[in-house]
């Protein structure tokens, strides 16, 4: 063959500075890689007591660990069979004759109560010869109207929500569903302990963090225009293997409340986001926030990122640096309804 001769402007680099641009990327690719969750196995099977559940998984320190434990049938499908999407129309008009019924059964003398409803919205009107005791009816009237909306908003676990925005709405009310789903968690707690010790709170609490962490994640409806949509309570969310921020971070603050009762914590959200705070001392660089003098040490429940205690992913921190979040307390262990403890016969789900 003859000589070619081929002229071109790419630069080519010498092998030795070509391997250690290789090296870079390898090291680069390796470190945002580095620290992602990684759920090595996860199943379930029906038992006579319910259903049996298995996890592995990696933790913070690329260790190796893995849980089983059972959860009952009431727990898993019947504690909270009542938690639908929030319907504002249906919620309306419940409030609405809840509000009837009241007034029928206590009128105001001298007062007629007309009614009018229209798609998502309904109003009161009173009217008198006496203006005097139609003020009187309208003051009523108001203050039962906010009863009865809280009441409920309690029963199918929502609650009215300000974000940092100062845009309001109706969302699920995490700290509820979490507190009623501590009772059903409580298997996990020896079986926990058998790992680390509860005298360890930062290692017990790291512990949980990187077994929800690894639970698939599953992205975050809008929390004020969602009406609950998406969101699984805890044991949906052990059920199904995913979960949204919202999901995962009310499955970690009950798995906490279950293994600590009286530890102090806090449900932190921001746009699209949702984490924890738990008052355990900070060390030096963790991220905190002081909220009703108390101060919570930061944690992300959700994911896929392995982050341990005091770490947020930099949205979040860049969130909590520029005051644009809201902070619900979690003081305490609220009464519960504690379901039957034998199992009924497994159901079709």
């Amino acid at each position: 063959m003859g000589n070619i001769s081929v002229t071109s402007s790419t630069q080519y680099l010498p092998l030795k500075a070509f391997q250690h641009v290789l090296v870079i990327v390898i090291l680069t690719v390796f470190f945002m890689t580095k620290g992602q969750a990684e759920q090595l196995l996860f199943n379930k099977k029906p038992i006579e007591q319910g259903y049996s559940f298995h996890y592995q998984w990696l933790d913070h320190a690329n260790k190796e660990q893995e849980i089983s434990f059972i959860l009952t049938q009431e727990g898993l499908f019947e504690r909270f069979r009542s938690f639908k999407t929030y319907k504002n129309g249906y919620a309306q008009k419940a409030i609405l004759r809840r509000i009837k019924k009241h007034m029928h059964k206590n009128p105001i003398a001298g007062v007629q109560i007309f009614y009018q409803q229209q798609h998502d919205k309904f109003s009161i009107q009173a009217k008198g010869l006496d203006q005097s005791k139609v003020n009187k009816a309208y003051r009523e009237i108001v203050k039962l109207e906010e009863q009865v909306t809280n009441e409920y908003l309690k029963e199918t676990y929502y609650q009215t929500f300000t974000n940092h925005e100062q845009r309001s709405g109706i969302k699920v009310d995490h700290v509820s569903i979490a507190n009623n789903s501590v009772l059903d968690l409580k298997p996990l707690k020896p079986t926990i302990l058998d790992k680390v010790s509860i005298q360890n709170t930062r290692k017990a609490t790291n512990y949980v963090l990187s077994f929800v962490q690894n639970i698939p994640y599953s992205t975050l409806e809008s929390r004020l225009t969602s009406s609950g949509a998406g969101f699984n309570p805890p044991l949906r969310v052990l059920w199904e293997n995913q979960g949204d921020c919202d999901s995962k971070m009310t499955l970690t603050a009950a798995l906490l409340r279950a293994l600590m009762p009286r530890i102090e914590m806090a449900l932190i959200y921001i746009d699209n986001h949702a984490f924890i705070g738990i008052n355990i001392p900070p060390k030096a660089g963790e991220l905190t926030i002081e909220h009703e003098q108390v101060t919570y040490l930061l944690a992300e429940p959700t994911g896929p990122a392995l982050l341990p205690l005091g770490r947020l992913a930099p949205k979040s921190e860049l969130a909590i640096n520029q005051g644009h979040y809201t902070v619900e307390s979690y003081l305490e262990v609220l009464p519960i309804q504690k379901l039957p403890e034998i199992p009924q016969p497994e159901q079709n789900q």
